[in-house]
């Protein structure tokens, strides 16, 4: 039976596509699952009004998109990179790269997004896989410097471009993800890693937002 934080994530869903569900996924290379949306809501055509609707308010929450996966993977594979450390994702949606985290033997983990609505999932995901994590709404309201600060997917908009240039000062390390910018340059950043991942529930991504780059602030 859903729990009632799950229960208000599917209204909050269905306010934007009237007959989407969330169902409990497992994630391909992870001991973990996300609540996402049912690929079977995405079949039919969407009504005008559906359409507007995920223009101006997209539930990116409900999908767990190809970098944070990817991430989430590596740092399963390298949980030395987050014992015992305190560990801050930022842009967290779904929660996906907090909970490998806290999975990984992060001490501490908080999952820090805008929308109150991710939050919310990143709450039930939490819930699903029986982890802990600490929650936030506003980075710059974190006054204890974390170990790592974490990002996915923010480097699709260039509005966040200068967001980014603040994050060494909230964490000693901090480790960006992305599909859209394979060859981000910034004074602070180099480009260590590339990886491939995919998008759930999946979106028929071109090959090319398949391959994603992991980018580490120079110390």
């Amino acid at each position: 039976m859903s729990s009632p934080c799950v229960t208000q994530l599917n209204s909050a869903l269905q306010s934007i596509l009237t007959d989407a569900q969330l169902v409990a996924t497992p994630l391909p290379g992870l001991a973990l699952q996300l609540w996402l949306i049912d690929p079977s809501s995405m079949l039919r055509q969407f009504s005008s009004q559906e359409t507007q609707r995920l223009l101006e308010a997209p539930p990116y929450w409900c999908f767990c998109w190809a970098s944070g996966l990817t991430l989430a993977q590596w740092i399963l594979q390298h949980p030395e990179q987050v014992a015992g450390k305190r560990v801050i994702d930022v842009g967290a949606g779904s929660g996906v790269v907090a909970l490998a985290a806290k999975l990984a033997g992060a001490r501490e983990v908080v999952a820090c997004d805008l929308d109150p609505i991710a939050l919310q999932a990143c709450r039930a995901n939490a819930q699903l896989n029986q982890l802990e994590l600490n929650y936030s709404a506003d980075l710059f309201s974190e006054s204890q410097l974390f170990d790592i600060l974490f990002a996915a997917d923010v480097l699709y908009d260039v509005e966040n471009l200068p967001l980014v240039q603040h994050f060494p000062n909230f964490a000693k390390q901090v480790i960006i993800a992305d599909s859209r910018q394979r060859n981000f340059l910034h004074p602070q950043f180099v480009k260590t890693h590339e990886l491939y991942g995919e998008t759930l529930p999946d979106l028929a991504e071109p090959e090319e937002f398949r391959h994603v780059s992991l980018y580490q602030s120079m110390c």
